[in-house]
């Protein structure tokens, strides 16, 4: 399956896989959640913008954007390219029609492209109110979000497009009030009015903080969605997924929020820019631990900064015009881990620890593992190339076929062939910070394609 959308079919209707772990259209195949955050789209472009952006994000193999229709900051007060602001009178019983018809065409324009928009209702700062450096309206009394959300579920119903994140970057607890019940009647809101039609999780702040701290056992809450950035570079992603893929009832999770590609690696300048290095690894990280999909971010892309714009300051040290950010490296190289693990059954795949006999390590130096619950398969990711020992008896049958996949070009080189009988030690081409590879195990008798070849495998 290309990862390439070309907008030649129409997005399918999503639901939770059987063993609820994963997202799957409705004919039962898989799907990957690849997302990038854009969550002032609709504050800041115009349809030309939107245009010439979706279509190199669909271009790249992302396959879902993540949006805020009330976006943070200047979000009520800033108004959209066309001068049209989300609220009349930052009233949300009065939605501004003029402004929807501008998300309407975000959505419409996604679809033609096989692109689904995860978007969130409102930022988490019109639910519980701003602080004195972060002055916000609270906007939402529950009454009121259960009819916002039933007018946006209602009106984005016959779309199959849409993905609802409820809540955004805050904790539904603010000076000792707890604003859960705003956030259960918006989810509540969206479902009635959408008649359940959509998936829905929760945008949770960051930290590794995660929507099953408050939303787990809600029925609404299809997947779990964490925030694990803006933090240091070897924040442990993968350890933030373990716990919430351990959770009853079983539900899919995914970091939604990591390190931003050239945001402050610690918020402050003097940490330094996170590189397409640093998000390869939350990446990796997060997908072997057992998540679902992943998002990627770009410090210049979630607010499409352009300078000179008066009135409109950059926020975090963003200096690089948004058009200039669409082709990063990272960016570009999110599409490898997509088509690596497409090209493997997908939705037989389980972390699993255990096939690492050797120290798997903490930090730069960790050895991530994932397989095929059927034996099928095992990838390893080393985040700086450190060699470690593998249990090849976990795949079935007596022979392993080992390859070499290059994360930084998609690229694999075969290793040949080994008894499963034995373990056996793997030492990657190059070491160090931003020699990352992954080792790729196949049952021989299987015969898969060449790892990230984009086709997916049987």
């Amino acid at each position: 399956m290309s990862t390439q959308n070309n907008g030649s079919v129409k997005p399918a209707r999503l639901r939770i896989s059987a063993n609820r772990r994963f997202l799957i259209k409705e004919d039962g195949s898989p799907f990957f959640y690849l997302g990038d955050t854009a969550w002032l789209l609709y504050h800041r472009l115009t349809h030309e913008e939107v245009a010439a952006y979706l279509r190199a994000r669909a271009q790249q193999g992302f396959t879902v954007i993540q949006t805020s229709l009330l976006g943070e900051r200047q979000g009520l007060t800033e108004p959209n390219r066309y001068g049209h602001r989300p609220l009349e009178d930052d009233d949300p019983d009065r939605p501004n029609e003029a402004y929807l018809r501008h998300v309407d065409y975000v959505v419409d324009r996604a679809e033609s492209l096989g692109l689904y928009i995860a978007l969130a209702p409102a930022w988490g700062i019109y639910v519980v109110g701003g602080t004195p450096s972060y002055p916000a309206p609270r906007l939402f009394t529950a009454d009121s979000a259960r009819r916002y959300g039933e007018f946006l579920g209602a009106r984005y119903r016959h779309k199959s497009n849409v993905i609802w994140l409820v809540g955004g970057d805050r904790e539904p607890v603010r000076d000792g009030v707890d604003y859960s019940n705003v956030w259960r009647a918006l989810a509540d809101g969206l479902r009635t009015g959408g008649q359940g039609t959509h998936l829905m999780t929760f945008h949770p702040p960051g930290g590794g903080r995660s929507s099953s701290l408050w939303f787990h056992q809600d029925e609404w809450l299809d997947f779990n969605m964490m925030q694990t950035g803006p933090r240091r570079r070897d924040w442990p992603n993968y350890e933030t997924i373990a716990r919430d893929y351990a959770l009853t009832p079983t539900k899919p999770a995914m970091d939604g929020e990591p390190g931003y590609e050239r945001a402050y690696a610690g918020r402050q300048p003097e940490d330094g820019r996170y590189t397409d290095y640093d998000v390869r690894k939350f990446a990796y990280w997060a997908l072997f631990a057992g998540a679902h999909g992943h998002t990627y971010g770009c410090l210049e892309i979630w607010q499409f900064y352009v300078p000179d714009i008066p009135g409109r300051l950059p926020f975090n040290g963003a200096e690089l015009p948004w058009q200039e950010a669409v082709p990063l490296p990272g960016a570009l190289q999110m599409r490898h881990v997509r088509r690596l693990l497409e090209s493997r059954p997908f939705l037989v795949r389980v972390p699993d620890q255990s096939i690492v006999l050797s120290d798997a390590g903490s930090g730069t130096d960790r050895i991530q593992a994932t397989r095929g619950a059927d034996g099928s398969y095992a990838l390893l990711y080393s985040a700086a190339g450190s060699p470690f020992t593998v249990d090849l008896g976990k795949l079935s049958g007596s022979r392993a076929r080992a390859w070499w996949f290059d994360p930084r070009r998609g690229t694999a080189s075969a290793l040949g062939e080994f008894p499963t009988a034995a373990p056996k030690e793997f030492v990657p081409p190059s070491s160090g910070p931003g020699n990352d590879w992954v080792l790729v195990l196949d049952a021989a008798a299987r015969q898969f394609p060449v790892p990230g070849a984009d086709v997916a495998a049987g």
